[in-house]
């Protein structure tokens, strides 16, 4: 990160004056009247008002993004030339890259040194990994009779509406719209209540990078009423989510009641972490699993939120876990040193402190934290928890509580720890902490989950596909395996 000190972020802070508005067919449209405000978790500020879309904007967004798809050049352009439109737009991010973490800092509560080392990263690598991509993607022609000639073709699916979470407002959003756009789909994003301006920042620099009118629209709005329209519309052809299971099954309804558009869910998850006691580093496994529940305030959908620790090494694990909980750096967002932010609202907060007093009276153990901090400055900052001693069929076991709490369980064997690891609806991700190959292998196989990081976690790159098992959705973003969501298989068999 550049040397940007805490002042200087202050007084950038100070001067920020976001402009409310959707971004629409290429340019920015001030809505219908309704508006409402979005306030910085950091100290309980708004910091503006932005258009509440009804289903008339969301109507507007999507005839845009029809027409673009129908009749504009975009899915007509040779593949090379969409890819150097999302290497522009990958440039521009770069150019804005310190505005883009100040605006998502300041809008979800993220410290601004992972706002702009990571977050930032991350969709910038993004546009450029699929900005690369677009021109070496190849069709295929099966072997056939001599008397004919197959050809099994993709092409784009039509226009998608991708609705994200505030957790990760531009990564996950770029997750879902550089494969589709590398495909040749046009996209309406509807990003989260609570971070809507860096996705609008994102649209606009679309347009500046010479995406064209339509291809990428962006309307700000909440769940039941434009979250619900874009997914009842008829003119949506996929539906691409991020978000709670709860709201996911309404997307396939919507879906059922509309067009039967096919709908791409990521859901929630409760990851198990296991750690054996040949770890070939016990110390790391306890760093590593206290980063992995504390980073990001705790609000991530494959935060390892059950520790899983073999009982003759359980206590040495958890001390160290908590040991770290307790020097963690809670603070300031704009604070380069922070490490860990405010949680995203007060409703969260509530939410998040609910499920702690429900372990207390569960009877877990709470080991570290659980109180509210810095109260006085307007935010909404929680300290690192932890529990252990927890009752595997707790609501605090599990829950996916989406905040900086950790669920210790003890197990005895191997067994035991597979059936505690597969003891949830949920399948997104797992960790496994072992020396021993076979293990490994043996471990990865029978845990049901999307992605399993063995002596790691979070590790990856944009080559390897991300998405859960079970409850936890449908669909892989990342990798080229993305690009199975946004594009039709057709056959043509052409008899000689």
């Amino acid at each position: 990160m550049p040397a940007v000190t805490h002042d200087e972020w202050l007084r950038r802070a100070k001067a920020f004056q976001p402009s409310g508005t959707h971004h629409i067919a290429g340019a920015d449209e001030p809505g219908s009247g309704a508006t409402f405000p979005v306030v910085s978790p950091r100290d309980g500020r708004v910091l503006t008002e932005v258009p509440d879309a009804g289903t008339a904007e969301v109507d507007a967004a999507v005839a845009a993004a029809r027409r673009a798809f129908d009749t504009g050049p975009w899915p007509r352009l040779a593949p090379a030339e969409r890819g150097r439109a999302l290497l522009r737009l990958a440039g521009l991010l770069e150019e804005r890259r310190e505005e883009l973490a100040l605006t998502v800092s300041l809008e979800m509560g993220k410290p601004i040194t992972d706002a702009h080392d990571i977050e930032l990263r991350a969709v910038i690598s993004t546009f450029r990994w699929y900005g690369q991509l677009a021109d070496k993607l190849t069709d295929t022609a099966p072997h056939t009779a001599p008397d004919a000639l197959a050809l099994v073709t993709r092409e784009p699916a039509g226009v998608v509406g991708a609705v994200v979470p505030w957790n990760f407002p531009l990564t996950l959003a770029g997750w879902k719209i550089a494969p589709a756009l590398a495909a040749g789909c046009t996209v309406v994003l509807k990003p989260s209540e609570n971070s809507p301006l860096s996705a609008v920042l994102l649209g606009r620099l679309a347009t500046e990078a010479g995406i064209p009118p339509g291809v990428l629209n962006v309307v700000t709005g909440d769940g039941p009423t434009a979250g619900r329209a874009l997914g009842l519309h008829p003119d949506v052809d996929v539906l691409a989510f991020t978000g709670s299971t709860a709201v996911g099954r309404h997307f396939l309804r919507y879906a059922a009641d509309s067009n039967l558009k096919r709908v791409w869910l990521e859901l929630g998850g409760k990851s198990p972490n296991i750690v054996l006691p040949d770890a070939p580093d016990l110390d790391r496994a306890a760093a590593t699993a206290a980063w992995g529940i504390f980073f990001n305030q705790g609000e991530m959908c494959t935060a390892p939120s059950r520790l899983l620790v073999h009982s003759s090494i359980a206590e040495r694990v958890t001390e160290a876990v908590v040991r770290r909980a307790r020097e963690l750096r809670v603070g300031d967002p704009l604070d380069p040193e922070t490490e860990m932010g405010a949680l995203a609202g007060r409703a969260h907060l509530d939410r998040v402190r609910d499920h702690i007093r429900h372990g207390v009276d569960e009877g877990a153990r709470l080991r570290s934290g659980g109180e509210r901090l810095l109260a006085e400055t307007g935010g909404t900052y929680l300290q690192p928890t932890v529990f252990d001693r927890v009752d595997p069929g707790s609501r605090l076991s599990r829950e996916e509580i989406f905040g900086p709490v950790l669920s210790v369980l003890a197990f005895d064997d191997l067994d035991e720890a597979v059936r505690l690891a597969n003891a949830t609806e949920c399948g997104l991700a797992a960790g496994l902490w072992t020396s021993d190959l076979s293990t490994a292998h043996r471990v990865s196989r029978a845990l049901k989950a999307g992605t399993v990081w063995v002596n790691c976690y979070e590790e990856g790159d944009l080559t390897v596909p991300f998405g859960g098992m079970k409850q936890s959705g449908n669909g892989r973003d990342k990798s080229v395996h993305a690009l199975e969501k946004y594009t039709e298989l057709k056959t043509t068999w052409i008899q000689l």
